[in-house]
């Protein structure tokens, strides 16, 4: 398949390559990176509207960027959530006052965003959540009360954009609205980072305070908040898996090295095994293109997300069976002050177990699968 980049293209992703070359060495503090981006014009450039601090994109620009970023080594973004997620919804159902309000700082790096969706009893199954928002005295805000869990980054977070049931005597996705939160409201907002199997704590549960913890801000129309909650989850689709999937090829790469280096590449089992994983990845790839910009029908995103979670679970389980038992023993001894010293490949292994389950678990884009496009009964839901 030839995907068509045009010298523009190629100009574009010049002028990134350029520009990451220079800046990622010197990148120091998640905070600080995200306004660097942000000064250069680098934050929302796929939102199909300027004139926030962002330049604008093509779709195939915007692959470009995404591909060079994952293969210049940049840091980890903190401010994806607020620029792929919020920013998008808000262009799709905010107010004027609401884009010029929130989309500059999102542009500009200065303000990150967490997303109050998943609840204990209620992450994959959404419209089952029972946090509240009741309105305030004035009707000019809402109180909120309920907990959030698996909250990425919220410990960073500037704002939250929470779904939550404003209705009392609503079921299910009737009755819900989405408020935006800040996040600095001390003593009526606590976040308790949750420590993963790799030792690192990137999610977070969130408990809200009724009595005190404020929004002041609905999108879209109180009551309507499944409506737009659902229109966010359809973002960010084809351009960042195909990003994903530079960094799964270094993954990749790193475990059929190490393969070579220690021996193992010469068993025709582990050779059957890696060479399948190149396959899939390669027809990862092309399906990624085939449906980029959203033509590959409703069941795409859980397609594409059933076919990757499996994948990098995969490569884990590889990556610790080239390396035999030294796979067992961390880098370096176990100490109190650093008791979770892991190696690339174990942490890839452990991280990769929780594939199946975030952003969607395998059972709920099966379903998705089975009811939106095979058409089959729905499943009951109490």
């Amino acid at each position: 398949m030839d995907f068509g980049f045009t010298p523009a293209d190629d100009s574009f992703r010049a002028e990134a390559r350029a520009w990451l070359a220079e800046h990622v060495p010197h990148a120091c503090g998640r905070r600080a990176w995200e306004g660097a981006l942000g000064a250069a014009g680098w934050v929302g450039i796929g939102w199909g509207e300027g004139g926030y601090g962002n330049r604008t994109a093509t779709l195939t620009q915007q692959v470009a960027w995404a591909e060079e970023y994952a293969r210049s080594g940049a840091p980890p973004r903190s401010g994806h959530i607020g620029e792929n997620l919020l920013a998008p919804t808000l262009l799709a159902h905010g107010t004027a006052e609401q884009k010029s309000r929130f989309l500059p700082p999102i542009a500009a790096g200065a303000e990150l965003w967490c997303q109050g969706y998943s609840e204990p009893g209620a992450g994959s199954d959404l419209a089952a959540l029972r946090t509240r928002a009741e309105p305030a005295a004035g009707g000019r805000s809402y109180r909120v009360t309920g907990q959030k869990i698996w909250t990425s980054l919220a410990h960073e977070a500037d704002w939250c954009f929470v779904l939550a049931r404003t209705d009392p005597e609503s079921r299910r996705h009737h009755g819900l609205t989405f408020l935006l939160l800040p996040m600095d409201q001390p003593g009526r907002i606590e976040v308790r980072p949750i420590r993963q199997l790799t030792g690192t704590s990137d999610f977070n549960e969130v408990f809200f305070d009724g009595a005190h913890a404020r929004a002041e801000h609905v999108v879209g129309a109180e009551g309507d908040g499944w409506r737009v909650a659902m229109s966010l989850l359809g973002f960010e689709r084809g351009v960042s898996t195909l990003a994903q999937q530079i960094g799964f090829a270094q993954e990749l790469a790193r475990v059929v090295r190490t393969a070579v280096e220690n021996g193992t590449a010469d068993d025709p089992v582990v050779r059957e095994r890696l060479v399948r994983l190149w396959a899939e990845l390669r027809t990862m790839r092309w399906n990624a293109l085939r449906t980029l910009g959203g033509s590959g029908g409703p069941g795409a995103p859980s397609v594409a997300k059933l076919l990757w979670a499996g994948w990098h679970q995969r490569l884990g389980e590889a990556a610790v069976q080239v390396r035999g038992a030294a796979a067992s023993a961390g880098p370096a001894d176990w100490s109190a002050a650093a008791p979770y010293g892991l190696d690339d490949a174990q942490h890839l292994f452990l991280f990769s177990r929780a594939d199946t389950i975030y952003g969607g678990s395998d059972q709920v884009q099966r379903t998705i699968i089975a009811e939106r496009v095979l058409g089959l009964p729905r499943q009951p839901k109490g």
